[in-house]
Protein backbone atom coordinates (compact mmCIF):
# COMPACT_ATOMS: atom_id res chain seq x y z
CA UNK A 1 0.00 0.00 0.00
CA UNK A 2 1.19 3.55 -0.89
CA UNK A 3 -0.33 6.88 0.71
CA UNK A 4 1.88 9.91 -0.40
CA UNK A 5 1.24 13.65 0.41
CA UNK A 6 3.55 15.64 -1.77
CA UNK A 7 3.70 19.14 -1.09
CA UNK A 8 5.62 21.64 -3.06
CA UNK A 9 7.01 24.91 -3.26
CA UNK A 10 8.48 26.70 -6.44
CA UNK A 11 10.53 28.98 -3.91
CA UNK A 12 9.63 29.67 -0.15
CA UNK A 13 6.99 32.55 -0.49
CA UNK A 14 5.35 30.74 -3.65
CA UNK A 15 2.09 28.72 -2.90
CA UNK A 16 1.90 25.46 -2.03
CA UNK A 17 0.74 23.11 -4.41
CA UNK A 18 -0.34 19.74 -2.80
CA UNK A 19 -1.01 16.57 -4.41
CA UNK A 20 -1.60 12.72 -3.39
CA UNK A 21 -0.43 8.95 -4.73
CA UNK A 22 -2.17 6.19 -3.58
CA UNK A 23 -2.14 2.71 -4.85
CA UNK A 24 -2.98 -0.44 -3.44
CA UNK A 25 -2.45 -3.14 -6.13
CA UNK A 26 0.04 -1.82 -8.53
CA UNK A 27 -2.11 0.63 -9.77
CA UNK A 28 -2.95 4.50 -9.31
CA UNK A 29 -6.22 4.03 -7.22
CA UNK A 30 -8.87 6.86 -6.55
CA UNK A 31 -7.62 9.66 -4.78
CA UNK A 32 -4.70 9.87 -6.67
CA UNK A 33 -4.42 13.72 -7.95
CA UNK A 34 -0.84 13.54 -9.30
CA UNK A 35 -0.51 15.06 -13.47
CA UNK A 36 1.42 11.31 -14.17
CA UNK A 37 0.26 9.07 -11.96
CA UNK A 38 1.99 5.96 -13.28
CA UNK A 39 5.08 7.17 -14.13
CA UNK A 40 5.21 8.50 -10.31
CA UNK A 41 3.86 5.16 -8.82
CA UNK A 42 6.90 3.62 -11.20
CA UNK A 43 9.75 5.79 -9.58
CA UNK A 44 8.12 5.64 -6.37
CA UNK A 45 8.27 1.69 -6.68
CA UNK A 46 11.92 1.66 -8.49
CA UNK A 47 13.49 4.81 -6.34
CA UNK A 48 11.21 4.68 -2.83
CA UNK A 49 13.15 2.44 -0.58
CA UNK A 50 16.21 4.20 -0.90
CA UNK A 51 15.23 7.29 -1.21
CA UNK A 52 12.79 7.60 1.60
CA UNK A 53 14.95 5.02 3.43
CA UNK A 54 18.68 5.05 3.15
CA UNK A 55 20.97 2.85 4.49
CA UNK A 56 24.29 4.26 6.59
CA UNK A 57 26.69 4.38 4.63
CA UNK A 58 30.33 6.50 3.89
CA UNK A 59 29.50 10.44 3.56
CA UNK A 60 28.71 11.66 -0.27
CA UNK A 61 30.78 14.07 -1.77
CA UNK A 62 28.07 16.31 -3.65
CA UNK A 63 28.89 19.09 -6.70
CA UNK A 64 28.30 22.60 -4.82
CA UNK A 65 25.73 23.67 -7.38
CA UNK A 66 22.70 25.12 -6.95
CA UNK A 67 19.78 23.56 -8.78
CA UNK A 68 16.74 26.26 -7.46
CA UNK A 69 14.78 27.51 -4.43
CA UNK A 70 12.08 24.64 -5.35
CA UNK A 71 11.14 22.00 -1.71
CA UNK A 72 9.07 19.41 -1.74
CA UNK A 73 8.11 17.51 1.15
CA UNK A 74 6.53 13.90 0.81
CA UNK A 75 4.99 12.32 4.02
CA UNK A 76 2.47 9.05 4.23
CA UNK A 77 3.14 5.48 4.22
CA UNK A 78 4.67 3.25 1.74
CA UNK A 79 4.40 -0.17 2.05
CA UNK A 80 3.20 0.06 5.86
CA UNK A 81 6.59 2.51 6.67
CA UNK A 82 5.99 5.72 7.04
CA UNK A 83 7.61 8.48 4.83
CA UNK A 84 8.90 12.02 6.04
CA UNK A 85 11.09 13.17 3.36
CA UNK A 86 12.44 16.22 1.83
CA UNK A 87 13.44 17.25 -1.05
CA UNK A 88 15.48 20.35 -2.28
CA UNK A 89 17.59 21.37 -4.80
CA UNK A 90 20.46 22.30 -2.91
CA UNK A 91 23.68 20.70 -4.01
CA UNK A 92 24.36 17.67 -6.75
CA UNK A 93 23.23 14.87 -4.12
CA UNK A 94 19.68 16.77 -4.12
CA UNK A 95 19.34 17.62 -7.46
CA UNK A 96 19.89 13.86 -8.28
CA UNK A 97 17.51 12.44 -5.05
CA UNK A 98 15.16 15.27 -6.60
CA UNK A 99 15.32 14.34 -10.59
CA UNK A 100 14.82 10.64 -9.77
CA UNK A 101 11.70 11.17 -8.41
CA UNK A 102 10.75 13.40 -10.52
CA UNK A 103 7.60 12.33 -12.01
CA UNK A 104 6.36 12.38 -8.10
CA UNK A 105 7.34 15.80 -7.39
CA UNK A 106 5.77 17.12 -11.07
CA UNK A 107 7.97 16.46 -13.37
CA UNK A 108 9.54 13.96 -15.78
CA UNK A 109 12.61 11.67 -14.27
CA UNK A 110 15.73 12.17 -16.22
Amino acid sequence: MIDLAISIRDHPDAPEHVFRLVSGAGQPDAGTTLPQPAAALAVVERFGEDVFFPKPGPPKLCTQQYGGPQVAVVTGTFHGREVHSVFSRTDGCEIARWNAMGPLLGGTAT
